[in-house]
């Protein structure tokens, strides 16, 4: 079955997991599929459509080098599913000893909440805490924690900066 005719059953079936309108689509004709397995494929289609994520220059190098040395944690406002995805595809998963994901914090970034959660989790003080941070709300979060930081590129890359 082609991309055409699998995105067109999703579409008429709603939902990707096809909950809300399985019924209607039993009763027409030539839609034999099911369910779940139609949505599955949906996911695996969207997931195979999402740009495939890109390490920034020299990160992936210094986690190898002082892992071991100095314990390292991950703080995203994305899924920890998607977290897990990214890591996996980059290599450094098992790098982490600690993971802060989208609902493991009352409040998102700038907010320190985040990333002295992950501090917590290391058991590192915030003022032994070195933040590499790609996005302007991390550096808030960073600030208002106490921490030092370091800007590093993301996508659309900044001169780096520290504080």
């Amino acid at each position: 079955m082609g991309l055409r005719a699998v995105r067109g059953a999703v579409l008429r079936l709603g939902r990707p997991d096809g909950a809300r309108h399985h019924h209607r689509s039993r009763r027409r004709p030539g839609l034999a599929m099911p369910v779940a397995v139609v949505a599955d494929r949906h996911r695996e289609l969207y997931q195979e459509m999402l740009p495939k994520p890109a390490a920034v220059p020299g990160v992936l190098e210094h986690i190898e080098e002082a892992h071991g040395r100095i314990p390292f944690a991950i703080v995203s406002g994305s899924s920890r599913a998607s977290v897990t995805a990214s890591l996996t595809t980059l290599g450094p998963l098992d790098r982490f000893e600690a993971m802060v994901c989208d609902g493991d914090y009352p409040r998102p970034r700038p907010a320190p909440d985040p990333i002295l959660l992950a501090a917590r989790q290391l058991g590192v003080d915030p003022e032994r805490y070195l933040v590499f941070e790609d996005a302007d709300n991390g550096v808030r979060a960073a600030q208002a924690a106490g921490m030092a930081w370091v800007r590093v590129p993301g996508p659309r890359a900044h001169p780096a900066a520290r504080g």
